[in-house]
């Protein structure tokens, strides 16, 4: 294993650690399932599973590592790299959803991952990739401002570019065309980053990694005691199935692990406990469902109505 890789898993694993803290400080009920298991098609490598379920707060939930290498790159993973298709692969990452079961609590994803690639006869490549986005059922306009300005400032303090840069490439990545709607509010999201050198690169991811919690555990804290109503829980595994419909259509990351050989369990554990389809159904004319489909599900400059 090279220096860069080694350092990569090390970031890699504590930040899983870190966030499971996070959530067993948040939800002390919340069930833990852990899982290790190793690759034995397609290349080698394992990773390391936690699943939870059953919390008081969380439904389900995972936070997964996988380090896994292989022989032929999945075309999935050089979409702006064609070149690379097919050349030997090591490819590492840490993958996050939370599914609470109070609907004023968002649903939220995030990954931060590291590829190194060796095309025979050139020297190595490596790049992070990554980002985090929330999709929330009642929204609250305070709360989507504080996560995007907690991705600001974090972008903020190695280009000041990024941000823009990554909320755009959010905004139209967690789309869904067949739907004509995002999937949330956004965040930020990233590949093929490369940084000054390697250790102002790891520094951004694990950084990246460390907002999300931040961020996303002060919604979680704040609006897991909000009462709602039956009605909130129906409508809230509605919209779960717009999270099943991008996840298994569109994403990426799950098209990757199962091209590249991945375990299936921990793959499509990010799925939801429970969903519902609705045949036609529209949210009731100035209801709160309305004002989601209106105002949220939509590319906005959010930091823009900080002031309003």
């Amino acid at each position: 294993m090279s220096d860069k890789s080694d350092r990569a898993k090390s970031m890699l694993l504590d930040l899983q650690s870190e966030i499971r803290a996070k959530l067993e400080f948040a939800d002390k009920d919340v069930l833990l399932q852990e899982d290790e298991w190793d690759r034995s098609e397609g290349g080698g490598g394992g990773g390391r599973t936690w699943a939870f379920t059953a919390g008081k707060y969380l439904e389900k939930g995972g936070i997964n590592f996988s380090d896994v290498w292989g022989t032929s790159l999945p075309k999935t993973a050089t979409q702006d790299r064609p070149e690379l298709a097919g050349a030997p692969f090591r490819a590492m990452g840490v993958s996050v959803v939370f599914h609470p079961f109070n609907p004023h609590i968002p649903t939220s994803h995030a990954n931060v991952r590291f590829f190194q690639v060796n095309p025979e006869g050139e020297d190595t490549c490596w790049w992070f990739g990554g980002g985090f986005d929330l999709t929330p059922y009642y929204p609250i306009l305070d709360d989507v401002i504080e996560w995007h300005e907690a991705a600001r400032l974090t972008c903020d303090a190695y280009d000041k570019t990024l941000y823009p840069k990554f909320k755009k490439w959010c905004d139209e990545y967690f789309f869904l065309p067949h739907r004509n709607e995002t999937r949330g509010v956004g965040g930020i999201f990233f590949d093929d980053y490369v940084g000054e050198d390697f250790d102002d690169s790891l520094a951004f991811a694990e950084k990246v990694g460390r907002t999300f919690a931040d961020s996303y555990f002060a919604i979680f804290n704040r609006r897991k005691e909000t009462q709602f109503s039956k009605e909130q829980k129906e409508f809230q595994k509605y919209r779960r199935g717009r999270y099943v419909e991008f996840n298994l259509v569109h994403d990426r990351g799950t098209h990757f692990g199962l091209q590249s050989g991945g375990r299936t369990e921990s793959i499509l554990m990010s799925l939801p406990p429970e969903v519902s389809w609705n045949y036609n159904w529209s949210p009731p004319k100035g209801s709160p469902e309305m004002d989601l489909y209106n105002n949220f599900l939509r590319p906005r400059n959010w930091l823009e109505m900080k002031s309003q």
